[in-house]
């Protein structure tokens, strides 16, 4: 059973893979013939990149801790609100601003919780 686990896992993981290169390969292309670059594009490379991290993650580790796929849902969440606010017109700023304190927030909890500053870490003895 378990080496059945291990070959669907393989499996699913290397469609993953593929699946996400071949994405970064259809958006760089999509980013060339438009010429130009927005910071949505920017933020699904992002997610492509963090994607990519997470599949070797899961294959080093044989697990995933929570802050990748947190990582990938508040930037998928933070692309979403700008994909939004470009429909609304020129308030869209707004919804950009938001987009950013909304990534710089998670990333700034994200590193806290690894220090000591909050005091999270469980005491050495």
């Amino acid at each position: 059973m378990e080496k059945i686990a291990k070959t669907l896992q393989l499996a699913l993981l290397s469609i993953i893979l593929i699946s996400t290169v071949i994405a970064v390969g259809i958006e760089i292309k999509n980013m060339f013939l438009n010429q130009s670059v927005t910071l949505a594009d920017l933020l699904l490379m992002f997610l492509y990149l963090e994607v990519l991290a997470m599949v070797r993650v899961f294959w080093d580790q044989q697990s995933i801790s929570i802050t990748l796929p947190l990582l990938i849902a508040i930037t998928a969440l933070a692309r979403f609100i700008i994909l939004q606010g470009k429909e609304m017109g020129p308030s869209a700023l707004v919804y950009e601003a938001v987009a950013i304190v909304l990534i710089a927030s998670a990333i700034v909890i994200l590193r806290l919780r690894h220090s000591d500053k909050l005091g999270l870490k469980g005491r050495k003895k």
